[in-house]
Formats: C-alpha cells, structure tokens, sequence
C-alpha cells in the first residue's frame, strides 16, 4: 500500500451515492492503462469512504446495492476504473508537458506554410503556441485539441494541413533495402518494379513529412533516389 500522506481521493458516484478511496495518483493512472497490475500498489488503505473529508465509511447496505459486495479489492478496481481520480499539481503538469509535445509534433509532421510548402519548425510551433497563448487541456487528447489550436496560431502566421501524393523512383542498387522507408513513412498506393531492379511506386503521406522522407531515402539511395509531387490535397 501506499503513503496515505502523499495519496488522493478516488470517488464514485452512482445516483445519490458517493464512493471514495485514498490512492495514489501515479499509480492509480497506471493502473487504469494496465501498467500496474496489483490494486494493493494504487490504494493507502483498505476503507471505502461515503466522504473522505469527513472521515465518514460508506455503509454495507450501500456497497452491496451498487458494487453487490463488500470485498474492498473489487470496490476499489471499480471506483479506479471508472470513477474519478483527483489529479496532484505536479501529475497535472506533466500531463500538460506530454500533449504540448504531443500537439507541436503532430502540426510539425501533418502541417506546412502555404508560402514556402514546407513544415514549420518544431522550435517555431513552439514559439508559436507561446505567442498564441494557447493553453493545453490535461483532460482532452492531443489529437482533439490541435484544430482549436492550429486556427488560434493561423493569425500569427499561415499554417495548413496538407497530404500529398509523392511519385519515387529508387535505383535498383538501393530499392530493396530503401522499400521498408515508403511504408513506414506513409500510405503505399502504387510500386511497381521495373526489369532492371529499380523502384517505381506512390506514396501518400503528411506533408510535414516530406523533407524527412526524402531524407532517409537520399541516405539509403546515396542521393539517388528521386520524388516529384503528383497532388496535394
């Protein structure tokens, strides 16, 4: 069990029914993604409380009418699991840190400047964000925060997000050993392999990806390889 001075409340509410347990707040995060198993290393303690506040246990005609036992091990695998967990400061702001990362990759990588074509450093998203004063929610996805944010940041400066079609061509010295790049990179739409070896093929993928693309082909090619854009959408 944990140090009940350095735990949080976990509640559950069911009606009019309130359910807490002290736990961990670290750990009992884990435990809701499966990366901590026992529920004896999430909990300080073994009481189920109807106020923590106020020191008052919840009653076993309440436990059985919503839990439909009293096993403290099951009641607090349900609370953890679907209740609410009370987040410390410090979890909170490293919650903030992962997803603002999290957003200034995804815009780096799937984004570009209309102007130029290419993506925007992940430095200036970063200074961008900043200038912006966008703030990242702790509760929500990285994923389903990144429009409100990218239109907050399109009136600094143009941002958009792009896919593009990309026709390669690979020497036939390289196409063997570069062809895993075309997958991994993005959306294979088309290869072909010609008689003499070489590589012909499409590739559908985040514009922002493209300088990086291109990269570890001419790497791979012993810049040999060769991309033209075919769409942009």
């Amino acid at each position: 069990m944990v140090d009940v001075n350095k735990s949080v409340v976990a509640r559950y509410k069911k009606g009019k029914d309130m359910f807490e347990i002290m736990v961990d707040c670290d750990k009992a995060v884990d435990y809701r993604s499966g990366k901590v198993k026992d529920i004896e290393d999430v909990v300080a303690g073994d009481i189920v409380f109807s106020s923590v506040q106020h020191n008052k246990k919840a009653d076993s005609e309440s436990l059985l009418k919503v839990f439909g036992t009293e096993e403290f091990a099951e009641i607090a695998d349900e609370i953890i699991r679907h209740g609410e967990v009370q987040l410390t400061a410090e979890y909170k702001n490293k919650l903030v840190e992962e997803k603002r990362k999290k957003i200034i990759s995804i815009i780096h990588r799937n984004a570009v400047d209309p102007k130029t074509g290419l993506p925007h450093p992940l430095q200036r998203i970063e200074m961008l964000m900043k200038e912006a004063k966008v703030k990242v929610d702790e509760h929500k996805t990285a994923e389903a925060q990144v429009k409100d944010i990218v239109r907050k940041m399109t009136e600094l400066v143009p941002i958009k997000f792009e896919t593009r079609e990309l026709a390669v061509k690979l020497p036939a010295t390289s196409a063997a050993k570069a062809y895993h790049v075309l997958k991994e990179y993005g959306k294979m739409l088309k290869d072909e392999w010609q008689n003499d070896g070489s590589l012909v093929a499409v590739v559908e993928l985040p514009a922002g990806m493209q300088p990086e693309f291109e990269d570890e082909l001419n790497k791979l090619s012993q810049g040999e390889a060769e991309v033209k854009i075919l769409n942009k959408k």
